[in-house]
């Protein structure tokens, strides 16, 4: 989709009802939904983190999202994709500008250049135990991405019809860090496996698309 029509459809979301926990279930392995069941959240203190779905054109001004393969290292999310952003930090005055500044520590985009357009509903991890709040957002310019070297492994850029298009919802069998051999459901997005946390981000975000595009 050209990006000037993309921008204009998309300023409707703000008006649009979050479809929330029913929209991240339809991206939920079973055993995230019966461990969510019975966990009592906040009781477990989490962390909050704010991260970023960031829609801009490419230099043929088609709509691009842009997410990131994280590096392999010790921990529940490594070698994983998601989005880029991170934990909050004290300077931060919201969760929006955590996304925002660790957009541009992680892909290199100027927080002045993104215009945030909604706030999803947000979704606890429960391996990492974090409240993770994703927001839209749009840039007007086609971004030079940069990959934070310490953090980020490939970044990845999506053509908006290849996230839209139901082909490419699958059925993925993974071994976790805390699971063998589990189907779940998934995104094959750039010929990479998006499920878990960010594809449960990404069903809320493709049912809100497709109610403005």
């Amino acid at each position: 989709m050209d990006f000037k029509i993309f921008k204009t459809k998309i300023s409707k979301l703000k008006k649009i009802e979050l479809p929330g926990e029913a929209a991240h279930h339809k991206l939920a392995p079973l055993m995230r939904i019966e461990e969510l069941a019975n966990v009592d959240i906040e009781n477990q203190k989490p962390n909050e983190a704010g991260v970023l779905a960031l829609f801009y054109p490419d230099a043929n001004s088609a709509t691009k999202l842009v997410l990131i393969l994280r590096k392999t290292y010790r921990g529940v999310h490594s070698n994983q994709i998601g989005f880029p952003g991170g934990r909050v930090e004290k300077k931060d005055k919201d969760l929006s500008e955590t996304a925002l500044r660790e957009t541009e520590e992680e892909v290199g985009v100027p927080m002045t250049a993104v215009t945030v357009i909604k706030k999803l509903t947000k979704l606890y991890i429960p391996p990492s135990n974090f409240w993770v709040h994703p927001y839209v957002g749009i840039m007007d310019t086609t971004p030079i991405l940069v990959a934070q070297e310490t953090e980020v492994e490939d970044i990845i850029e999506v053509d908006l019809e290849h996230f839209m298009d139901d082909n490419n919802m699958v059925k993925q069998v993974l071994s976790t860090s805390y699971a063998e051999n589990i189907e779940v459901p998934a995104f094959k997005l750039n010929k990479h496996i998006v499920w878990g946390a960010t594809g449960m981000m990404l069903s809320e975000l493709k049912e809100m698309l497709v109610k403005v595009l």
